[in-house]
């Protein structure tokens, strides 16, 4: 008892999200001018209403116990009674697994067997169209490696009992009783796939969506935390040397605006997902953010030509790492080294800070690891070693070569 109630709160479940689900869609249907759909919403009959009108077969059992022509006719309306019972409780749990799985059902397929050969040894003649609908209930019920072996057996049953009484047309019956079973069996199965590839479809929308977010939420910390951080930086010098120099205090307000400009603009660009850093825009900005911060940039880069989703991502980190710099670090001066073969580049940030906070990554620097490690590559920030280092981040990449790329692309 138990298990059925909450095999019917399951269902309820079930069926308010598949309201929920069809609502939505033709709310979206309307929306964009398309046809409402009428057939395949909740609102339509449940599957297991599809299997109901084959119990229609057994009309001609029923006539025989109306028309008295039926020994023991009490005794026949019961079996009919019986049969309808377990066959109407099997097509309705068979479309809930765990309902499906469970033993109670597999007995209770067990005595609709019982009761279809007993009323066809009994009887005959119409009541061997019961065996069609107890392999149907079968392959209503039973799934995977089990099905061809009970088949087998119902199958034969049915043979075996049909030949007692019809002869030949025992072919028919046995047929008739692997076919619905099978077809039964293979229609179920398919939809069963189709609804789970659904529900994937749904959630890999979902995953990337989430994906998206994640994405933005990044490059919205990377580029406000590095913005915002030189304008304050660019503001506090101006307003130090204004009393004093006011021609390079305005030059550091158009300093501020220009910035400004440029975030409005690479905002918008990672709103729409186009947004490209370049490696040698970075440590341009990363020198005049540097210098009007108070801190001394040194930048060396030697090795080869970069391709573009590795100076990217590079690009990246050169913004993180020189705004935490700034931020927090204290430092007189800040060293950036790039190095690259032609299948690795290092990228060295070390300044002479205090390193503050290095113990414990921010979000920036984690979404970058993230990034790194998903292009195949690393990313180190701590404290550099040796007294009075400060702070360094190191990452590494692989590089493709371009002309390898292009010959593996030519074969």
């Amino acid at each position: 008892m138990q298990e059925w109630r909450r095999g019917r709160a399951a269902r309820k479940a079930d069926w308010a999200v598949r309201k929920a689900e069809w609502r939505a869609a033709q709310k979206r249907r309307r929306k964009s001018g398309e046809d409402p759909d009428h057939g395949c919403g909740p609102m339509a009959p449940s599957n297991a209403f599809a299997l109901l009108p084959w119990l229609l077969l057994g009309m001609g059992a029923i006539s025989n116990v109306i028309k008295g022509e039926t020994p023991n006719p009490w005794i026949g309306a019961l079996g009919l009674l019986l049969f309808n019972s377990l066959y109407i409780t099997l097509v309705f749990r068979a479309f809930d697994r765990r309902a499906r799985e469970a033993a109670s059902t597999r007995w209770c397929l067990a005595a609709l067997g019982a009761v279809t050969c007993a009323l066809a040894l009994a009887y005959g003649g119409n009541w061997l169209l019961f065996f069609p609908l107890w392999g149907l209930a079968t392959g209503a019920v039973i799934r995977g490696r089990l099905l061809g072996p009970v088949m087998f057996v119902v199958t034969a049953l049915a043979g075996a009992i049909a030949g007692l009484d019809e002869g030949w047309d025992t072919l028919g019956i046995a047929y008739g009783t692997l076919v619905s079973g099978m077809v039964t069996a293979a229609i179920l199965a398919l939809s069963e796939t189709v609804k789970e590839l659904r529900e994937t479809r749904q959630e890999l929308a979902r995953a990337a969506v989430d994906q998206e977010r994640l994405r933005f939420s990044r490059d919205l910390h990377d580029l406000l935390g590095h913005t915002l951080s030189v304008i304050v930086v660019k503001s506090e010098a101006a307003r130090r040397i204004a009393p004093r120099d006011m021609d390079a205090a305005l030059g550091q307000i158009a300093d501020i605006e220009s910035v400004g400009r440029q975030a409005l603009t690479e905002i918008r660009e990672a709103v729409t997902g186009y947004r490209e850093t370049s490696l040698a825009a970075e440590l341009d900005r990363a020198r005049g953010a540097l210098t009007a911060a108070g801190i001394e940039p040194v930048v060396r880069q030697s090795g080869h030509p970069l391709p573009p989703q590795a100076a990217a991502l590079l690009g990246w980190v050169v913004r993180e790492a020189v705004t935490n710099a700034i931020r927090h670090s204290g430092a007189t001066t800040c060293e950036i080294e790039v190095r690259s073969t032609a299948e690795r580049v290092r990228l060295v940030i070390n300044d002479n800070g205090n390193g503050v906070g290095s113990s414990t990554p921010g979000s920036g620097l984690t979404g970058l690891t993230e990034r790194l490690a998903a292009a195949g590559g690393t990313l180190v920030g701590g404290p550099a070693p040796g007294p009075g280092r400060g702070f360094r981040v190191t990452a590494e990449l692989p590089v493709e070569n371009p002309e390898t790329a292009e010959n593996e692309e030519s074969r």
